[in-house]
């Protein structure tokens, strides 16, 4: 592992640890749902999309989050994504959807802490810079 994937993962890491009840590796799953939509601002538009902008919206804002569905989580994702999730971390579908919606809208709303999208998608240009230099380090 080079320095930057290190670094990556100890941000991972602090995040698993801010969050009460994150199963290891599923923090890494989220961060990676959020990289491989196209950042934060395009996972939040999907939400958005699929009728669940009310929500989405409270996980980004500085009230109390809402709460969403297994169903509505996978109408999202779709059930390819939350399998694979599954079979890589051992866990059934079922219990990964259900993991996921407690984790993904406190993951959200503390990437999120003013009760705004980040301005210029500087997280993810953040991360995909650590993780593209962790492969040359």
């Amino acid at each position: 592992m080079g320095l930057f994937d290190s670094i990556v993962a100890q941000a991972e890491g602090a995040l698993s640890n801010a969050i009460e009840g994150a199963h290891p590796g599923l923090v890494e799953e989220v961060t990676g749902l959020i990289n491989g939509s196209g950042g934060l601002e395009n996972l939040v538009s999907t939400f958005r999309e699929k009728g669940l902008g009310d929500a989405v919206s409270s996980w980004i804002g500085t009230g109390q989050n809402l709460p969403i569905s297994s169903e509505q989580l996978q109408s999202v994702l779709g059930n390819e994504k939350v399998e694979a999730i599954a079979q890589k971390l051992g866990l059934s579908t079922s219990d990964v959807a259900q993991k996921l919606t407690a984790l993904l809208p406190q993951v959200i709303d503390k990437l999120t802490p003013d009760g705004q999208l980040p301005e210029n998608n500087l997280l993810e240009q953040g991360l995909a810079l650590l993780k593209g230099l962790g492969g040359n380090a």
